[in-house]
């Protein structure tokens, strides 16, 4: 995938899609998430969702560049991992709310120019980095 646009797309086809920064998915292909805080082994792989929430209203494109940003800093510590999409079964939840999938079926592999993008979009339109005390 190369551009927001494309990704709205791939929305379209596959409403359950979420985003996760990765070795990959052949490297994830026979291991789950472990929550490095406890060490515990998670029972799937650890996600972030990119279909927008129903209460949401405005563009989708603005809901997906927060989504991807949310856990970029996973590709920017470790050049070994990116972004890149997923469907599969949620069997449970993490340490962080986020969903947990088993029986993962990897759907593309996000660019950086796409990323950039996203980021673009994020910082343009949002409060990024911001919280209820500033």
């Amino acid at each position: 995938m190369t551009s927001l646009r494309q990704l709205v797309q791939l929305l379209e086809r596959y409403p359950d899609l979420y985003v996760r920064y990765s070795r990959g998915p052949a490297a994830d292909a026979s291991k789950s998430s472990i929550d490095t805080e406890s060490g515990l082994e998670l029972p799937g792989l650890s996600v972030n969702p990119l279909s927008a929430e129903p209460w949401w209203c405005r563009p989708v494109e603005d809901w997906l560049a927060r989504q991807l940003c949310q856990y970029k800093h996973l590709a920017e510590r470790n050049p070994a991992r990116f972004a890149w999409t997923l469907t599969g079964r949620t069997v449970a939840r993490g340490p962080d709310c986020e969903p947990l999938l088993a029986e993962t079926i990897p759907i593309a592999l996000l660019s950086r120019e796409l990323l950039a993008e996203a980021e673009a979009r994020y910082e343009r339109n949002f409060r990024a980095g911001h919280g209820p005390e500033d």
